[in-house]
């Protein structure tokens, strides 16, 4: 079983105090020890931004793509070792600006990965810039006289684009979080958690106070398998208004499971040699 101590890596986490991200990290690890997550069983991929120091400070092999295209990594290292858990962390710009033809095909064929999206309404690392999900009229440096944009909702796109699991947590329910790690985990397709996580430092809107007071769990009467209400709360957004839980689930074959070369037996377990030689002295 995983141990607290076997994810500890020589570096340090400098993300600001108070940053979200610190809770997610926490939640992370902890699915890690409840579920055996380990560098045996499980990868990491990251994209740009404060979200992909995550990878610096947990002992899971992991790989940071470039900006914006940290989900065909992840697809791709799925569809090598489909045995793997996958899962992709990765920030509301770098998934919905740089990325996000990547994140509606990956919803759209229902890959059996789990996206972990740390959602601040900003570009923090490159010191605040507003991203696709800034409010409206929001001050940034980027947008001084206020922003012209509307912001997207990931959960809204996540749903219409094909996505089988789409759950919202937020940063300071570290427990909540956990759980909704493992379910989307356990789920056999593409799992999205949009994880409401403040940036205490450029975002003086969507701080932890605004969240506690505007938030609230979804109730277990709520019918996850209802995709018009899931839409209908999916852009739900104002005073008490943030549902936060499991929108959606739907059970649907995954990407992976309708591959004929990997549906029994993984790549990485499969001998398929073959002589190129005769190929590379064409080039040559």
């Amino acid at each position: 079983m995983t141990k607290p101590e076997d994810l500890v890596t020589p570096c340090s986490p400098n993300w600001c105090p108070g940053c979200g991200d610190f809770a997610i990290w926490g939640a992370f690890k902890s699915a890690c020890v409840k579920q055996g997550w380990d560098n045996t069983n499980t990868a990491m991929v990251a994209g740009i931004g404060c979200h992909g120091h995550i990878i610096n400070f947990t002992k899971i092999t992991s790989v940071e793509g470039l900006h914006g295209r940290a989900l065909p990594v992840a697809t791709g290292i799925k569809g090598a070792n489909n045995r793997l858990n996958v899962f992709v962390f990765t920030g509301d710009g770098d998934s919905l600006a740089e990325g996000g033809n990547h994140f509606v095909h990956s919803c759209r064929r229902n890959h059996n990965i789990t996206v972990i999206l740390h959602d601040n309404a900003i570009y923090g690392l490159t010191v605040g810039q507003t991203s696709p999900t800034s409010p409206h009229g929001f001050k940034t440096k980027s947008t001084p006289d206020g922003n012209p944009d509307y912001p997207i909702s990931p959960l809204t796109l996540a749903i219409a684009s094909g996505a089988t699991f789409v759950a919202r947590g937020y940063a300071g329910d570290i427990p909540g979080l956990t759980e909704l790690m493992i379910k989307a985990n356990d789920h056999d397709g593409f799992a999205l958690i949009d994880i409401l996580q403040p940036c205490v430092t450029f975002n003086k809107e969507y701080t932890h106070p605004f969240f506690q007071e505007n938030t609230y769990k979804l109730d277990e009467s709520y019918d996850v398998t209802n995709k018009v209400e899931a839409l209908k709360k999916s852009m739900e957004w104002g005073p008490k208004q943030i549902a936060l839980g499991i929108l959606y689930e739907e059970k649907k074959p995954s990407y992976e499971s309708e591959i004929p070369q990997i549906k029994d037996k993984p790549l990485v377990e499969q001998s398929a040699q073959r002589n190129l030689s005769e190929l590379f002295k064409k080039y040559t």
